[in-house]
């Protein structure tokens, strides 16, 4: 096996070496094989994290393994894994630190009252909670405990309109709580009091999640166009996937926009349609565009099958032969 990357890290403890490992990249005879080798004490180990034929899904797995790597405090010997003066010293880092502190510092008490008090406000006002506050937003007012409007105004997520609709609650939740606070306003003795080594571990950890949906994403659309080019149906798609139909039509659209071309699966599909059906969608395609489906079922349906049908059946129907339709009009439009 030609070995075509390599790159050495090491673990501190304490100023000690506590762990070394290699994360490398081969090829032989076009399967690509990318692996973990990590030396702790006396014991060593290999862990092989891809063995394939596409780069793409490999570099993937790469980004979402070594992250999590990194994570437990593995550090490259030499620099190259990702641009560390952008990542850690860039635009947007001061608000990134307030919130790690925040999640190393949890004040679970204040927290879950906050989380009561948004419960409560949102079903009062018929919003979804998250609209009033996100989880991370709670946890910075529960850790920080602000105590005044202007104070509120300096914790990330806190606009003037946020601090005028919800100010007054928020501080009288932080106020009701005794003790001292971690530290006073301004907040810029956080960045001393994190070291570099802990607050990189946890952006580590943040990208970790980020880069696992990426590659979950990733194999998803995999398995998706592997089942198209074995000539599967809709149905195919979405037991080798998990989706429902819905998102699997969604993801046909996307494939498309990307420049695959889903024409087999869509003849497939609605190969039992009347032709009838299928000319009255296209001819509300024609007059009405095809940007929104609600105009079309209504021009293509009589009000009595859109009372009486399956109303998810008719709009897939109208989203697959939308497929063919925008086909034929970049085909016609390129020809003209």
């Amino acid at each position: 096996m030609r070995i075509v990357f390599l790159n050495s890290l090491e673990k501190k403890d304490g100023g000690a070496t506590a762990g070394d490992a290699q994360v490398w990249i081969g090829e032989e005879d076009g399967v690509w094989r990318m692996g973990w080798n990590e030396s702790t004490g006396e014991e060593e180990s290999e862990t092989i994290w891809y063995e394939g034929g596409s780069w793409s899904e490999m570099l993937h797995i790469y980004r979402h393994r070594l992250v999590i790597k990194l994570g437990e405090g593995y550090r490259p010997v030499i620099e190259g894994i990702w641009d560390e003066r952008e990542e850690f010293h860039g635009r947007g880092m001061a608000a990134q630190r307030l919130i790690c502190y925040s999640e190393l510092h949890e004040n679970e008490t204040l927290y879950n009252e906050l989380c009561g008090w948004r419960r409560k406000k949102a079903s009062a006002e018929r919003k979804a909670p998250y609209l009033i506050a996100s989880n991370r937003l709670l946890r910075l007012i529960s850790v920080f405990r602000p105590h005044t409007v202007d104070e509120l105004l300096q914790l990330p997520g806190v606009g003037e309109n946020k601090a005028a609709e919800y100010g007054t609650e928020l501080l009288a939740l932080t106020a009701a709580q005794a003790g001292e606070r971690p530290g006073e306003f301004p907040l810029d003795w956080v960045e001393r009091d994190i070291d570099d080594d802990t607050f990189r571990s946890w952006m580590y950890r943040q990208k970790e999640a980020k880069f696992r949906m990426e590659m979950e994403k990733f194999s998803l659309r995999r398995q998706a166009l592997e089942a198209m080019a074995q000539g599967g149906n809709l149905e195919g798609i979405c037991e080798r996937t998990g989706l429902e139909r819905r998102d699997a039509v969604e993801l046909l659209e996307q494939f498309e926009k990307d420049g695959y071309t889903t024409e087999a699966l869509v003849q497939l599909e609605l190969q039992d349609m009347p032709a009838e059906e299928k000319s009255s969608i296209w001819q509300a395609f024609e007059e009405l565009g095809d940007a929104f489906l609600k105009p079309v079922l209504q021009r293509a349906y009589d009000q009595e099958t859109i009372e009486t049908a399956n109303l998810d059946r008719l709009y897939e129907r109208i989203r697959l032969l939308r497929l063919s339709y925008r086909r034929h009009k970049d085909q016609a439009q390129k020809a003209g």
